[in-house]
């Protein structure tokens, strides 16, 4: 039931149920507050009474006076009376006193009412004071009025001694509605307080929600404008250091992260365009004149043929490296490559050996010792392959290029013109070339391989210009000299 409610609901029912737990909490501990003391005040009002009966003070003039020796005359009367050998016959006068009920209670444990004070049931307790078993006792209990009403009543009963030594208890009775009463008042009007309580608490709790989500309700609505409408530039003010604020930093962040990835996914398609139109032109134009030239029946001579065909193939080769880069740069971020044990030396002489065939001309030396890395490894021979060409595209006819790998280092080192100072910071671009290369052979896609490699690998790469002239490429790796277990 809760879930199909709004949060603005929620939240406003969370907080009339928590007033709710604490106004009755707080209700239920006032009423037995309350309780406690209403049955202090009532036993300290039995405890009071008949405090001379003990038999310290019996005289007239004794403390008390004579309503009190009156009491102990009485009583005793009475006991008297209710003894098996009992004579002795008289009126016994109405006693004075707060209480209502009133009685003897035998050694043997069996009330003797006085006249005209009730009569209650006696319980083992009782019976033990009359006995002198204990000094007193305090319990409720039930009893009968002088008017012959049953009542719910508070018991104390004390010992009593008569004046001719004869041991007994008196039992003093007030009725409980003097405790009741006040407390049913009592609980009805915190029964209506917490009821008010409440509804009071459900109406703060729908004003505080409200109050509370509006910052919620503006983004809300900025969200769904945003998807309404696709603008990633749309922004929510950020005001304050709360949940809130927090929140909509965050999502501007988010936004912000989104339209960057959108510009750059536009501007990949954009560059991948203008790459594959040039290929792709030279293709067409190759093929429409070999197609011509078989329609008109025109044969172009054996070496233009030839040549047109090496072209063809060549663009084609061209743009199966362009796809294949293009495949491995659309490549989600979060999907993690393969990682395995891969021998970057190894893999670093095989792509030596494709290195040399395609410059033939040149010089390739190698000091290549063992390090072994964790990774993909076909990524990995993408890369190092990759780093080969470049140094191999851009040395001069006749030039060196230097590879070596020692202690997770792999540098490659070629005699090109190099890359000046402010071209650095654009290398590991996509489609990124220098204005020097550009007429060569390339997409631009391929140190942004590297870079991407590398840093899934956990390496780091780094190009420079060399002293002497030319570039050196240093990427570091991971590793081990030995294979791990």
């Amino acid at each position: 039931m809760m879930r199909r409610l709004p949060l603005r609901g929620r939240l406003a029912l969370l907080i009339a149920l928590a007033v709710a737990v604490a106004v009755a909490v707080c209700a239920s501990a006032s009423w037995f507050l309350v309780r406690d003391q209403l049955y202090d005040k009532l036993d300290q009002r039995l405890m009071g009474i008949g405090g001379p009966l003990m038999g310290e003070h019996g005289g007239p003039g004794g403390p008390g006076g004579p309503s009190v020796f009156r009491m102990r005359r009485d009583l005793a009367f009475v006991l008297a009376a209710c003894t098996p050998t009992a004579t002795s016959e008289g009126q016994v006068r109405p006693l004075p006193g707060p209480y209502t009920i009133m009685q003897v209670v035998t050694p043997q444990g069996g009330p003797c009412t006085v006249p005209g004070a009730g009569a209650l049931t006696v319980t083992p307790a009782d019976a033990q004071v009359a006995r002198g078993a204990r000094p007193d006792a305090l319990h409720d209990g039930t009893g009968v009025d002088a008017d012959g009403n049953r009542r719910d009543v508070r018991i104390f009963t004390r010992p009593f001694l008569a004046e001719d030594g004869t041991r007994a208890a008196v039992s003093f009775a007030i009725p409980l509605e003097e405790v009741t009463a006040p407390l049913n008042t009592l609980a009805l009007f915190l029964v209506a307080v917490t009821a008010l309580g409440v509804l009071a608490s459900a109406g703060a709790g729908l004003v505080i929600a409200r109050a509370s989500l509006r910052p919620v309700d503006e983004l809300t609505e900025v969200v769904e404008h945003i998807a309404r409408t696709e603008d990633l530039d749309t922004r929510i003010p950020e005001e304050g250091r709360d949940e809130i604020a927090r929140l909509s930093r965050s999502f501007n962040t988010m936004t912000a992260a989104l339209a960057a990835s959108r510009e750059r996914q536009q501007q990949l398609i954009a560059d991948a365009g203008h790459e594959l139109r040039t290929p792709l032109t030279s293709l067409r134009t190759n093929i429409d004149l070999l197609l011509r030239s078989q329609e008109t029946g025109r044969e172009l001579p054996p070496d233009t043929r030839r040549r047109m065909l090496v072209n063809v193939k060549a663009q084609m080769q061209e743009l199966s490296s362009l796809v294949g880069d293009l495949l491995e740069l659309a490549r989600p971020a979060e999907q993690e490559p393969s990682r395995e044990i891969v021998a970057l030396h190894e893999v670093v002489g095989r792509a030596v050996e494709r290195a040399r065939l395609r410059g033939p001309g040149l010089r390739i030396g190698t000091e290549v010792k063992p390090w072994f890395v964790r990774g993909d490894p076909g990524s990995l021979e993408r890369a190092v392959v990759n780093l080969l060409d470049n140094a191999v595209k851009f040395s001069p006819p006749g030039g060196a290029v230097d590879v070596r790998l020692s202690a997770g280092e792999l540098t490659v080192r070629d005699q090109g013109p190099g890359i000046s100072a402010d071209e650095l910071p654009h290398v590991f671009d996509r489609f990124w070339r220098s204005p020097s290369a550009r007429s060569l052979p390339g997409s631009g896609l391929g140190l942004s391989i590297v870079a991407r490699v590398v840093r899934e690998s956990g390496g780091q790469v780094s190009l420079d210009p060399a002293d002497g002239g030319g570039t050196l490429v240093r990427v570091r790796l991971p590793g081990s000299p030995s294979r791990p277990d």
